[in-house]
């Protein structure tokens, strides 16, 4: 029912001494950024992930295990 929580990107001060001056730049919301609903949300997330996982043959699971992305 409810999507993958997908963590923002926060955007903070550029580098003013950069050889090319830069605004702002980006980093992927950390934990202590999160909501507690939006924490619940990533804690499902990852027990719904490790739940299919065990699911699977040893060699698949270790196979899928290692890859960041599908």
């Amino acid at each position: 029912m409810n999507r993958p929580y997908v963590r923002r990107m926060i955007p903070e001060p550029g580098d003013a001494d950069r050889e090319v001056p830069v605004n702002e730049t980006f980093h992927e919301q950390t934990d202590d950024e999160l909501t507690e609903k939006e924490l619940k949300q990533v804690e499902a997330n990852d027990q719904a992930i490790q739940t299919i996982l065990l699911g699977l043959p040893e060699d698949i699971y270790a196979a899928v295990a290692s890859c960041e992305t599908a």
